[in-house]
């Protein structure tokens, strides 16, 4: 049972432009979310720099994703008689978005962990097992969609998509429990942030499977460019809508923090102009137990240290 590929459709000039500003237009959302990432990264306290790490990862490999996307939807066309007809490197613009899932996916299922409650050896087996079944959930989807059968066996697509949907549905699982066992260690507004977070990137996920359903049982210029601007959609309300509340959620636990006297922060810290903590910097060193508290000293650089002259009837007591 054979399929027609989106990657072979021929675009009229309506479809391609369609797909052109769609390109661009979610590129340069994720570049906006990429520059407000590193602008606001100092908003949040150190225990939950994990998850701005992931943010910036995120936004910044999506947006050279897309560079390359709109490069090869740009090369892989020929234009004539108002139709643009596809080449044999018209599939790299889904198999570039592949890799780019490949890598994100799993890093947004590290930025969700790092505002949750998890610590330690608990944490790092929660990653492991999300990150393992959500790479395993788009590996899958890519064999189906483009490897086996160069995309054109309807059995085989929807084989590997079945194996694709059983890892998606055990990255739910692991993210909504870790969200669930958090929740009640949170106060109430953080929990509200959190679970909205999931909402949202759960959610969204959902537009994918679709999309894939889409190049099993429609073909056309126009499923094609749907298939497109539906990816487009998705990528930036999951990477910058889920990202920006993921930020909230931090920004709030920080303050919380250092609310709780558990943590300092070298600034005020607001969320939607509301003022949630105020700056706190360690005035001491706290030493062990029964030791003298001193203030803290700055350290000479190890560039300029020399070695001290030692007194000779001191080293000849030793």
């Amino acid at each position: 049972m054979n399929l027609i590929p989106p990657w072979t459709a021929t675009l009229t000039t309506a479809e391609f432009q369609l797909t052109l500003y769609f390109f661009v237009l979610a590129g340069l959302a994720l570049l906006a979310g990429f520059m407000r990432s590193i602008v606001t990264q100092a908003e949040v306290g150190s225990r939950f720099r994990p998850a701005v790490v992931a943010r910036l990862s995120i936004t910044g490999i999506a947006f050279v994703s897309y560079i390359g996307l709109l490069l090869t939807l740009l090369l892989s066309y020929t234009h004539s008689g108002g139709a643009y007809s596809p080449t044999d490197s018209t599939v790299s613009l889904f198999a570039l978005r592949y890799s780019d899932w490949s890598v994100t996916v799993p890093l947004l299922t590290f930025e969700l962990l790092a505002v949750c409650t998890f610590t330690g050896a608990h944490l790092r087996r929660t990653q492991l097992l999300a990150g393992g079944f959500s790479f395993l959930m788009i590996f899958c989807g890519f064999m189906g969609a483009i490897i086996v059968d160069g995309g054109e066996n309807r059995v085989s697509t929807l084989l590997w998509g079945g194996i694709s949907v059983v890892f998606w549905i055990a990255t739910n699982i692991v993210l909504i429990g870790a969200v669930q066992k958090s929740l009640p260690n949170v106060t109430p507004r953080a929990a509200v942030l959190l679970k909205n977070a999931a909402i949202v990137l759960l959610s969204g996920w959902v537009i994918y499977p679709i999309v894939f359903l889409i190049q099993i049982f429609g073909d056309g210029g126009a499923w094609a460019t749907t298939m497109q601007i539906a990816l487009c959609v998705a990528d930036v309300v999951v990477k910058l809508g889920f990202g920006t509340l993921i930020h909230r959620v931090a920004k709030l636990r920080t303050a919380e923090d250092v609310r709780a006297g558990d943590d300092v922060h070298p600034e005020s810290i607001w969320i939607s102009s509301e003022k949630l903590s105020d700056a706190g910097q360690p005035l001491e060193v706290h030493l062990a137990k029964g030791a003298e508290v001193h203030p803290r000293h700055s350290r000479p650089p190890t560039s300029t240290a020399v070695p001290t002259v030692q007194d000779p009837e001191v080293v000849g007591d030793l």
